[in-house]
C-alpha cells in the first residue's frame, strides 16, 4: 500500500501520464476536424499538425502548431515544477523529467506511440537547465530558418542543449549527465526516419 503512497512514485506516475496527453491531436480533432494519427508523418506533434492542417487552413494551423508547442512544453514542465515546490530531490525531479518524454513519446492513450518528445524535452529542460536550454533554442531558431528541415533543426538544437549543458551544467546536480542522455537518445531514436530520409535527401521542409 505504500507504494501508493510514496510521494515520489506519484510523481512518477503523474509525469508519465500527463506527458502522455496528445495536445497536438486533441487540438487537431477539435478545431480543424483532422485526425493527424491518419495523416502526414502521423506523428502527434507540432510540426505535424501544422503540415496537415495547412492543407486546408494556413492561418488556423500556424495557430494549433504553436499551441501545440506550447502545451506539449508546459505538460514537461508542470510535474517538474510542482514536484520542486514540494522540495523534491534533483534525482526525482530528473526521474519526472524522464518520464514525461517518455509520456509523450509512448502515450499510455494511443497504445504507446506518440511524438518525437522535442517539445516535452524543452518544456523539463527549461526548468532544470535552462541556459544550455536557451542556448539549444537559439541553435534551433537559426537551424529552422536557414534550413527550414525542422527535423534536422530539432537535433541541432538538442545537440546545442546536451555540450551546453556538459559545459556549464556537468552533472546536472545528480553527478551524472545519464538523464539528459536518456532524453537526448530518445528524441534522436524517434528521429530515425528523419534521420534516413535527411541521408537521402527526401527530408521535406517546412515553408
Amino acid at each position: 500500500m505504500d507504494f501508493f503512497t510514496n510521494p515520489n512514485i506519484l510523481f512518477y506516475i503523474a509525469a508519465y501520464l500527463i506527458g502522455s496527453i496528445p495536445f497536438g491531436l486533441i487540438l487537431a480533432k477539435k478545431f480543424a476536424n483532422v485526425d493527424i494519427k491518419q495523416s502526414g508523418s502521423k506523428s502527434i506533434g507540432a510540426t505535424n499538425v501544422l503540415r496537415v492542417v495547412k492543407q486546408t487552413n494556413p492561418t488556423l494551423a500556424k495557430k494549433l502548431g504553436i499551441a501545440t508547442v506550447l502545451l506539449d512544453a508546459i505538460k514537461g514542465a508542470l510535474v517538474v515544477l510542482v514536484a520542486m515546490s514540494m522540495g523534491m530531490s534533483q534525482e526525482t525531479l530528473w526521474a519526472v523529467a524522464v518520464l514525461s518524454v517518455l509520456g509523450h513519446c509512448y502515450s499510455a492513450y494511443l497504445n504507446f506511440e506518440g511524438g518525437k518528445g522535442v517539445a516535452t524535452a524543452l518544456g523539463v529542460f527549461l526548468v532544470l537547465i535552462p541556459i544550455p536550454t536557451l542556448i539549444g533554442a537559439g541553435v534551433w531558431g537559426f537551424c529552422a530558418k536557414v534550413l527550414k528541415i525542422s527535423s534536422l533543426s530539432s537535433l541541432l538544437g538538442l545537440g546545442g542543449v546536451v555540450l551546453s549543458a556538459i559545459v556549464l551544467n556537468n552533472g546536472l546536480g545528480v553527478e551524472s549527465n545519464a538523464p539528459m542522455y536518456f532524453i537526448a537518445f530518445i528524441i534522436v531514436y524517434k528521429h530515425i526516419p528523419n534521420i534516413v530520409r535527411l541521408i537521402k535527401g527526401e527530408e521535406g521542409k517546412v515553408v
